[in-house]
């Protein structure tokens, strides 16, 4: 009698496809965060087949820093547009235009996404949030459960959280409150690559090695912008690089790199030692403890 074995990832697929179903049969009201980054493009690519040949039972949040890469944006638009899916935008520049948030001195606006994202899911009375996050990320993501309960602030408060014994998952919570949903926890960043790989998933071309524009700062490469990059004494310099991560530009280091095909990545990956946040992500050094903070007060 012949045997039949997942691969890891078939079975890291069917679990993630189990985890979209299951909220949609809990909540009411769900939704996707999908930025145009490579997590949530597979996060996205993982609901369509759970649901296909139906559409997706959910629409999309995006939280706008304005800081976002013009590539990430555009690809972000193309994709909604080729699924017909419906895009809820929160933009850091409103806020700040009304006086509610306040320009960082460094200038960053990573850290100012979590106002706006809390106030959306509290006006479009979101329950639950598919977020991309991974435990292999950095070291507050690791105490994530797959369903993160949020009270009525949207806060985390990991006393709170519920043990997911045998993949069961407790969606019930009171209401104002929501739960935070994290299909791809048990992924790390190989395993995403080698699922692109294997599925043939498009993504913005950021992610390959390029040419670009870049000075340092803080030991990383940073794309020059508006947003306040370069300053006096910091020189402009054309490098071939690659993103492993991508979010604000104003905090969002490039790497050298030469690998300019999936295979390669994967390679790249492979020999590293360092996580993508860790290694091109300057919001998650401003304190040893920058990120649970921030999911503390409502940040993913």
């Amino acid at each position: 009698m012949s045997t039949f074995t997942l691969s890891h990832l078939d079975a890291l697929e069917s679990e993630a496809v189990h985890i979209f179903r299951e909220v949609a049969g809990e909540f009411e009201r769900p939704v996707i965060l999908f930025s145009g980054g490579k997590d949530s493009i597979v996060m996205l690519h993982l609901a369509l087949k759970a649901f296909a040949p139906a559409a997706i039972p959910f629409s999309l949040l995006h939280v706008d820093t304005g800081h976002n890469f013009p590539e990430v944006l555009e690809y972000r638009d193309r994709v909604v547009t080729a699924h017909g899916l419906r895009l809820h935008v929160a933009s850091v520049q409103d806020y700040i235009d009304r006086g509610v948030l306040r320009e960082r001195p460094d200038g960053t606006r990573n850290p100012l996404q979590t106002v706006p994202l809390t106030e959306k899911i509290q006006s479009e009375k979101f329950d639950a949030v598919f977020g991309g996050g991974r435990r292999d990320e950095e070291k507050a993501r690791a105490k994530e459960r797959v369903f993160s309960l949020r009270d009525e602030f949207s806060q985390w408060d990991p006393r709170r959280q519920r043990p997911e014994l045998w993949n069961l998952y407790n969606g019930r919570h009171a209401p104002g409150e929501h739960v935070r949903v994290f299909p791809l926890s048990n992924w790390t960043e190989l395993d995403v690559w080698q699922y692109i790989a294997r599925e043939d998933i498009d993504l913005p071309q950021i992610y390959f090695a390029h040419h670009r524009e870049v000075f340092q700062r803080g030991g990383m490469w940073l794309t020059a912008g508006e947003w306040g990059g370069p300053r006096d004494g910091e020189s402009v310099a054309k490098r071939q690089v690659r993103y492993r991560t991508v979010g604000d530009m104003s905090c969002t280091g490039a790497v050298d790199s030469d690998a300019d095909s999936i295979e390669k990545v994967i390679a790249e990956i492979a020999a590293s030692r360092l996580t993508e946040r860790g290694a091109t992500r300057a919001d998650d050094k401003l304190s040893e403890a920058a990120m649970e903070d921030r999911k503390r007060e409502g940040y993913f």
